[in-house]
């Protein structure tokens, strides 16, 4: 994993966050959940039963935090990868499967 500078960290974690609303757009018209941007952070909100989901980067650690489900997501940027990953999850794949995981789909 590489050390990004600050203002690295922040262009790649919005372009990330936006491919991943991109990503769950199909996935949140079929299922009929709202995907909320702005100010920076990322929010997946499902009405039955009702959830959120919170997707924040984290600058001082360069990271983007994802909390679902009672658990806590830490990503790191992969230069391999171009892109966030936990445990060799992207973000927008890692988002995929955290929802249809909790919508059962």
């Amino acid at each position: 994993m590489s050390t990004l500078s600050e203002q690295d960290f922040r262009l790649k974690s919005v372009e990330a966050l936006e491919q991943a609303r991109r990503a769950l757009t199909p996935l949140a018209d079929e299922a009929g959940f709202e995907i909320e941007l702005q100010n920076g952070v990322m929010n997946l909100e499902f009405e039955e039963p009702a959830q959120k989901f919170v997707v924040s980067p984290n600058a001082p650690v360069r990271q983007i935090w994802v909390s679902a489900m009672s658990k806590s997501y830490k990503l790191a940027w992969s230069p391999d990868a171009g892109a966030f990953v936990f445990e060799h999850e992207t973000l927008p794949k890692l988002l995929e499967r955290l929802t249809r995981a909790y919508l059962k789909v």
